[in-house]
């Protein structure tokens, strides 16, 4: 453990800040549109801005690399976030908001995949999964810390998104005395979504869905928490159980795939996904312990389609497409995350705030009944690639760095 942390522990440090900071901004904002009283399309349409956004820095950022190398990179992406955390405090006008959180997806795209390729550069092949590992705890903690930070002061004052701006600030410190080299060039892959459809439709149709529905989710899920009447404390309580909840299944998910195939686990997946968004409909208002049973039971199931659509994919893969399915995949994914937070909130003002999970649950319903009809229509491959848990995709250059199709492909190369 001591080699490991010699090696990328400024890293995971930098790492933990960051993601303390994006948790905690992302449920402030949505928590303090909701409290200046925009309407629930506006907050709905700034997560909508926030992923079109990330969708740009995704493949934009390898670009701003190329031309000016990965520190300045992250030092300017990080500048640009501090200042639109500021600003949100300042000008609070839903047509500037928008353009803030447009950037502030740009931003954390690049920041994210710059950081993640750091990390995965300092990880030596024999320790690369104890560190991965450790990683994703960082992630967990750090993700969740953030939530529980909007405890600290009235969403309405200046100092939470003084304190998110504080964060990203500090976060750069520790990457920039790290004696760690800079990575190689961030990954950038042509796409062919006419034959990602054709290699997986059911791993197409799954990004869909989780874009769809886990857009949805991030964007307005504070705010129905907040309008069945809870504070704020049960707003970071309630995505905290959601986000833990979908980590700790994800290996086990896994596990069982391997053994008895993916689109079981699949199919398993998205009826307790529907059947959760059903519960969270129908008695979430009733009682706060009813709602955070649900919250559980939906992270426990909706936050393993992804990772599982993805896998299903790579199997029917060519040892030459799995980059670009991989990539082709978090485009779909982040092209319905768009469009998911503009249609939540029109359902939830059509039929109430738990209207929210009724939207999920007729997503996951249709998904289910896809999975069972494509099992009718193909078979099952014979080999299966390694599993990657991956609960909720947000960067490409990890997805790909960690596949584990990119490692022995690396590894022929060099041999």
């Amino acid at each position: 453990m001591r080699s490991i942390l010699s090696s990328v522990g400024a890293l995971l440090i930098s790492a933990a800040i960051l993601l303390a900071g994006g948790g905690l901004m992302a449920t402030l904002i949505a928590v303090r549109a909701q409290i200046e009283g925009f309407p629930l399309e506006a907050i709905g349409l700034l997560t909508s801005a926030y992923f079109a956004g990330f969708i740009g820095g995704c493949f934009g950022t390898p670009y701003l690399v190329k031309r000016v190398g990965h520190v300045r990179v992250f030092a300017a992406l990080s500048a640009v976030v501090a200042a639109a955390a500021l600003i949100h405090a300042i000008f609070i006008n839903v047509p500037i908001w928008l353009i803030l959180r447009a950037c502030v997806g740009f931003s954390f795209a690049g920041l994210y995949m710059l950081i993640e390729s750091w990390i995965n550069e300092q990880s030596p092949n024999e320790k690369r999964g104890q560190i991965l590992s450790l990683y994703r705890m960082v992630d967990l903690g750090a993700v969740t810390a953030g939530q529980f930070m909007l405890t600290l002061a009235g969403p309405k004052e200046f100092v939470l998104f003084s304190l998110v701006s504080i964060l990203i600030c500090v976060a750069i410190f520790p990457i920039s005395i790290s004696t760690a080299s800079s990575p190689r060039p961030v990954t950038q892959t042509s796409l062919n979504l006419k034959k990602l459809i054709k290699t997986s439709p059911l791993a197409v149709f799954g990004s869909f869905a989780v874009g769809l529905a886990g857009g949805a989710f991030w964007g307005v899920a504070p705010v129905f928490v907040q309008k069945l009447g809870h504070p704020v404390l049960i707003v970071s309580v309630f995505m905290s159980v959601v986000i833990a909840a979908g980590a700790m299944l994800q290996w086990p998910a896994g596990f069982i795939s391997d053994k008895v195939g993916r689109r079981e686990v699949l199919l398993f997946s998205s009826i307790g996904a529907m059947f959760s968004g059903v519960f969270l409909w129908q008695y979430a208002p009733q009682s706060l312990s009813l709602m955070l049973v649900g919250a559980a039971l939906y992270g426990m199931f909706a936050m393993q389609i992804y990772g599982m659509s993805a896998a299903h994919a790579n199997d029917y893969a060519g040892p030459d497409d799995f980059v670009a399915i991989s990539g082709g995949l978090l485009l779909i994914y982040g092209m319905w995350s768009v469009v998911g937070p503009s249609i939540a909130p029109l359902v939830m003002n059509a039929y109430g705030p738990s209207a929210l999970f009724a939207f999920t649950a007729s997503i996951h319903a249709v998904l289910s009944l896809y999975v069972i009809t494509r099992m009718f229509i193909r078979k099952a491959p014979k080999q299966t690639t390694d599993y990657v848990a991956i609960p909720r995709p947000r960067s490409m250059n990890l997805i790909l760095r960690i596949d584990p199709r990119v490692l022995k492909l690396r590894k022929k190369k060099t041999d």
